[in-house]
């Protein structure tokens, strides 16, 4: 009896050997949500659909003339007396160089290498709200410009050789948007610090053979889609830069104001700024034990990503569909109580409004992984390539983790997420109301242009809170 307990003891063994043997790695993804913040979501749903209801009512009996000189309003901030973004760009190109360096023969810990960290992290996190309050900085920081001012001044042309058509519009820059998307929530290792370095390296060698065929302003104007990303969502900032004979003037404006006045976006800019908006939901909805039962997965035993890699394809693109039509049916409803007639027009203004939301969601979504992750990343410099350096004494062990868990922490961000999302809905409401006055002249007719719009914000706004509150996997 003993003999055969001992020989099921080895057997034991060498089943659990096995099984470890046979392990991979494993990637996590740098935006996963590392707590579940269980919080009386109904009483914040409910009071974030009544500020966004509130919200529209005021301004319902308010004159929009206030409001729109408000949005004018304008003060020079600082006078940038030189054009420094050669300078800086080529040292962006060095900095990305040695990122790309190290995700090649560094670690392939996505949490000790620095690439995955500062491209997931510091780049889609961070700069992503930078450019909210601050403007566009990737104007500043790309990593193509420096370089093509170089070889300009070597001889290379500098509206390039060719000519992209007009037709094309934003469309290349929505295809790359969603190709994007999908590396990042559908593709079984985006955190891969080798597969993220191929990637990096291709794209930048893709948008740099464009810009010089084609000329700089010409490509990231409608192809490269960060530039037009980065642009676009600038436009809600507080700061406004114009150019001056030599460098640039700073303007101090209020949030959103530069909105007002815009020009309305073909369908396919109004289609870019969805898609991003929806593939930040996304992010968060296929983690949901909802999205999870619908597609047939256990919450409770999640197969990892290889497993649900075309059901998260259809998902993603789903979504964008959804959000497309519901954006679709609201401006052409609003568009027609109001007893308007251009539709297209209406809509490239009024998709002008999304870009708070937004704004909102990506912090919103992203908050806990950027003040965990963004620790990893400070961290990751003081020891690149993982050989047990600390060079700016911000190693491994300084990383605190804890300080997005416990109740006191959930609190906290839970209200700062809830918060966001409840601003920058409330944001766009007044932005749309102020287009809608410029478009329409008449309050009456923005007021009724606004009315099912305001039913979409308000959906939108007890989606978003639902997604911070309920319960994921995976």
């Amino acid at each position: 009896m003993r003999a055969l307990t001992f020989y099921r003891f080895l057997l034991l063994l060498y089943c659990v050997g096995l099984s470890v043997s046979l392990c991979g790695p494993a990637f996590a993804h740098a935006s996963d949500r590392g707590h579940v913040l269980l919080l009386p979501t109904q009483y914040y749903v409910l009071g974030g659909a009544l500020a966004v209801a509130v919200s529209f009512l005021a301004l319902a009996f308010l004159p929009a003339r206030p409001l729109l000189r408000l949005a004018a309003w304008r003060v020079t901030f600082l006078r940038i007396p030189f054009d420094g973004r050669t300078g800086i760009s080529f040292a962006s190109f060095l900095f990305l160089s040695a990122l790309v360096y190290a995700g090649l023969w560094g670690s392939r810990d996505p949490l000790a290498n620095p690439l995955p960290l500062v491209v997931w992290t510091l780049f889609w996190v961070g700069l992503t709200l930078a450019h909210g309050l601050f403007g566009n900085l990737w104007g500043w920081v790309n990593p193509w410009y420096g370089l093509w001012r170089l070889l300009v001044r070597l001889g290379l042309p500098e509206k390039g050789s060719f000519r992209l058509p007009a037709r094309l519009a934003y469309r290349p820059a929505v295809l790359m948007l969603f190709a994007f998307a999908w590396f990042e929530l559908v593709y079984i290792a985006p955190d891969d610090p080798a597969r993220l370095a191929i990637a990096v390296f291709i794209y930048w060698f893709f948008t740099f053979a464009g810009i010089c065929l084609f000329g700089f302003e010409v490509w990231t104007a409608r192809m490269e889609f960060l530039s037009v990303f980065f642009r676009l969502l600038s436009r809600l900032s507080i700061f406004e830069a114009k150019r001056e004979c030599h460098g640039f003037r700073l303007f101090l404006c209020v949030p959103g104001g530069k909105l007002t006045s815009i020009e309305p976006l073909p369908p396919s800019g109004v289609a870019f700024l969805l898609l991003a908006l929806s593939s930040v939901s996304f992010d968060g909805f296929m983690r949901t034990f909802l999205w999870l039962g619908t597609i047939g997965i256990n919450p409770l035993e999640f197969p990892g990503r290889s497993a649900v890699v075309a059901q998260n394809t259809f998902g993603l693109l789903a979504m964008f569909l959804a959000l497309g039509t519901l954006f679709a049916l609201a401006t052409w409803a609003g568009e027609r109580l109001a007893g308007g007639r251009g539709w297209l027009r209406a809509s490239g203004l009024l998709v002008w409004s999304i870009v708070p939301i937004a704004l909102a969601y990506h912090f919103s979504h992203y908050l806990t992984a950027l003040l965990v992750d963004g620790q990893y990343a400070l961290a990751s410099f003081s020891d690149p390539f993982f050989k047990g350096w600390d060079l700016f004494g911000t190693a491994i062990p300084h990383v605190q983790a804890g300080i997005v868990l416990g109740a006191d922490s959930a609190w906290v961000i839970w209200n700062a997420q809830a918060l966001a999302i409840i601003a920058g809905h409330v944001l766009a409401v007044i932005l749309a109301h102020g287009i809608a006055s410029r478009l329409y002249g008449s309050g009456r007719r923005a007021n009724l242009s606004q009315l099912p719009m305001t039913v979409l914000m308000i959906g939108y706004t007890i989606f978003g809170l639902w997604l911070l509150s309920t319960p994921t996997a995976g």
